[in-house]
């Protein structure tokens, strides 16, 4: 009997010149927006492919110098673009792609496309995400909506159930009906997706990306179950079909607008974060707390070097074996490492505060799990940028410690000014970064795996409720 109705269910949508109307939308929609983020992501990893062969030519060939003026030549650090970012671009427009390496700064992000966005363009990005969160659920109430109340207004449902027919059998029935015509929607899609990927990323990488995939699918699945039982629910207690249309179309909007913004808002509100000019400013005034390697009158500076002289027994400053130009430019950057990773540990926990906050408000919109579920999935989600700064600040790291410690050790010799050479550059290892794998990835995201799942099971308990109170009569 379920399969006889999920079969006429299937059968009516499929030759319904409306629903075929939506769909071919939103299929070339989803279809537009995957082949351009095929196209920006073949475009963006090839520029930063380039980009990072350029940079690391330009500091092995930036000529003879001293090693400090070398760290404040700096280079390039380039965001990888992981293959599911085709999918879900994330919060990439916003982060910046790009960090400049120098002395004495841990820089923040350039080349956000969201600066350079029209207004238009800012309002809202299209992406398959952004698809498949917001349009096929419109879909799927479209699709849904009149499952009882349509077939109550037109006096079928009390012929349906005067013949013996089981509520539950029948919603479960027009369930796997909508169900089957999305699948008509979705697998031709992830066809394309994976075919996208696979040119854009190589079979190797494709295959490294099935765990994401695979887990990304199931929380859509479950987003999709989450609408299917509120729609059946809504349209089985509904008094008729535009009824049932208002209330799920109010359910959208609240699910895909309202509480999103709502969370942003309040979680900004509870978990403040500083203004980039504040951010900056504190930084300044306690960088100014450290050893000015540059002013040999800083009092810290001084009693520096006298507590090197003591270490190495000597009395005067020419009886040194080392030299303390190194020693001083490295004690200060130890000093703004201190304050660089109080500071931006700080601000990435206030980030990591306005999250909980959003993610606690998924409990009342499902969207903002499958969002964060999905972005984490793809690898453009704020954790992970913050894995990638965190990188490229400890190869910047890397870069200024070799040049101290050079001028530290030849810089005595040297008599006058010391010049170092394409030598020194050459021992400075090439920038390389290792996303993080599957399972560190998972294990924070689970609770939005969780969260879809308990909204997909108090939907199905929803719909089972409000059909068991549908009557013949």
């Amino acid at each position: 009997m379920i399969a006889r109705i999920a079969r006429k269910e299937f059968t009516e949508m499929a030759r319904d010149g409306r629903f075929r109307g939506a769909a071919v939308v939103v299929t070339i929609l989803l279809l537009a927006s995957l082949a351009m983020g095929w196209k920006h992501h073949r475009d963006v990893d090839a520029q930063h492919q380039e980009a990072t062969r350029a940079t690391r030519r330009q500091w092995l060939d930036q000529g003879s110098k001293n090693p400090h003026s070398a760290a404040h030549y700096g280079t390039y650090g380039f965001k990888p673009k992981p293959p599911l970012s085709l999918v879900d671009p994330g919060v990439d427009a916003y982060t910046g792609v790009a960090v400049w390496l120098e002395a004495h700064k841990q820089n923040e992000f350039k080349y956000r496309p969201a600066q350079d966005a029209t207004a238009v363009a800012r309002f809202g990005e299209l992406s398959a995400a952004a698809v498949l969160q917001l349009l096929l659920p419109l879909l799927i109430i479209l699709l849904a909506f009149p499952a009882f109340a349509g077939e109550r207004d037109q006096g079928t449902l009390r012929q349906v159930l005067s013949l013996g027919v089981r509520p539950r059998d029948l919603a479960l029935g027009k369930a796997l009906g909508i169900a089957g015509v999305l699948g008509m929607l979705l697998v031709p899609a992830i066809v394309a997706g994976v075919l996208a990927l696979g040119t854009a990323a190589g079979a190797g990488p494709l295959a490294s990306e099935l765990p994401r995939m695979a887990t990304m699918a199931v929380g859509y699945l479950l987003y999709y179950g989450v609408f299917i039982g509120v729609a059946i629910a809504v349209s089985a207690w509904a008094g008729s079909a535009r009824t049932a249309l208002l209330v799920l179309l109010a359910f959208w909007i609240a699910n895909g607008l309202i509480i999103p913004r709502l969370a942003v808002d309040v979680a900004r509100r509870i978990h403040p974060t500083p203004s980039a000019l504040s951010f900056g400013q504190a930084i300044d005034r306690e960088l100014k707390q450290g050893v000015n390697a540059h002013d040999p009158s800083d009092p810290k500076a001084l009693a520096l070097k006298a507590r090197v002289m003591k270490q190495y027994g000597v009395d005067r400053m020419e009886d040194l074996p080392v030299g303390f130009a190194g020693i001083a430019l490295q004690e200060a950057e130890e000093h703004g490492y201190r304050v660089f990773d109080a500071h931006y540990a700080a601000l990435w926990d206030s980030f990591a505060r306005q999250d909980d906050v959003q993610r606690a408000a998924a409990l009342g919109s499902p969207l903002l799990a499958v969002r964060s579920l999905s972005m984490a999935m793809a690898g453009t989600d704020p954790a992970q940028h913050r894995d990638f700064a965190d990188a490229a600040e400890r190869y910047r790291r890397v870069i200024i410690k070799e040049m101290n410690d050079d001028i530290t050790e030849h810089g005595k010799a040297a008599g006058g000014e010391y010049i170092a050479g394409g030598d020194l550059w050459a021992k400075v290892p090439d920038f390389s970064y290792t996303a993080p794998g599957f399972g560190r990835v998972a294990s924070r995201r689970w609770p939005d795996l969780a969260v879809l799942a308990g909204w997909c099971a108090a939907s199905t308990i929803l719909a089972l409720v409000a059909v068991s109170r549908v009557r013949a009569s």
